[in-house]
């Protein structure tokens, strides 16, 4: 997918991501970030909210524990892929002050992805105030069926 194109996506984002359902803050977290930026420390770890089997499955709710030295507003984006194909991408803040905190629970479904296992690649990032963003830390993870 052209870049030109995925910030669109990504443009549309913040949109999307309101109509994600609340869930359960929970339990159970998978995988680790790896770290990116300078000067300061960045973690990224998928949370499982509704896992029976400890592995993240379409349909299931998700979300991330975020630890930062590097911004006091940290975001994730998340961008989920069948073949190749964008199914699945929302973006949401990490901090006390976000407007819209519900949308920390992320629902591994969409329109486009109705079914089906699925390559997610999230980011932990930071915004400046021109409204560049810089990558903080990184991680993937495979979505069974």
């Amino acid at each position: 997918m052209k870049l030109s194109v995925r910030l669109a996506v990504i443009a549309g984002m913040a949109a999307l991501s309101l109509a994600l359902p609340h869930g359960a803050f929970a339990a159970k977290g998978q995988g680790g970030g790896k770290h990116g930026g300078t000067g300061g420390s960045s973690s990224l770890m998928l949370v499982l909210l509704s896992s029976t089997d400890d592995l993240p499955h379409w349909g299931q709710q998700v979300r991330f524990d975020v630890s930062t030295t590097q911004t006091a507003e940290p975001h994730v984006s998340l961008n989920c892929y069948q073949g190749g194909v964008l199914v699945y991408t929302t973006q949401t803040g990490y901090y006390a002050s976000y407007p819209w905190p519900w949308t920390q629970t992320m629902t591994l479904s969409s329109g486009a992805w109705t079914a089906g296992a699925a390559d997610c690649d999230a980011r932990l990032y930071s915004l400046s105030n021109s409204g560049s963003s810089t990558t903080l830390a990184t991680m993937s993870f495979h979505v069974s069926a």
